[in-house]
């Protein structure tokens, strides 16, 4: 016959509904002394960002793509500006550059309006990339 935890002497017998709370006291005790102890041990992640560098020699000659707000483009030497469409940008830009002049050593910069998609720029960035110009960059804006 199973033994029953009974309460009291008198005749019948009466189960225990409590439940024990000391294990579970005991239980939390230990994890909150082991968290305490991990706790200074964690390092917070760090992200390793990409830094700016000083270029090893500035670019014979800056070519600027504006991305205006209704998504034309437009390109900018320093002695002509002119509309220009996606699908003729990369031949415009060899065209703009100075004839003779080694490759890489003409910069391009994309500037957009902060209210432009910015698929619209991975747009532009893509096809300078697939026509093999090396130096892309982007115009930023730094907040006061």
């Amino acid at each position: 016959m199973p033994a029953v935890a009974s309460r009291g002497h008198g005749r019948g017998r009466r189960t225990i509904n409590e439940i024990n709370m000391v294990p579970f006291i005991d239980v939390m005790l230990v994890l909150l002394i082991i968290f305490m102890v991990t706790a200074p041990l964690i390092t917070p992640s760090l992200i390793d960002l990409p830094s700016v560098g000083k270029a090893s020699r500035l670019p014979d000659q800056i070519i600027q793509v504006i991305v205006n707000k209704d998504e034309k483009l437009e390109l900018k030497t320093a002695d002509h500006s002119a509309p220009v469409a996606l699908t003729a940008l990369a031949a415009a830009i060899q065209q703009a550059a100075k004839p003779g002049a080694a490759p890489g050593s003409t910069a391009v910069v994309i500037s957009a309006d902060k209210n432009v998609k910015y698929e619209s720029v991975v747009r532009v960035m893509d096809t300078l990339q697939r026509a093999g110009i090396q130096r892309v960059g982007l115009s930023v804006q730094l907040a006061p």
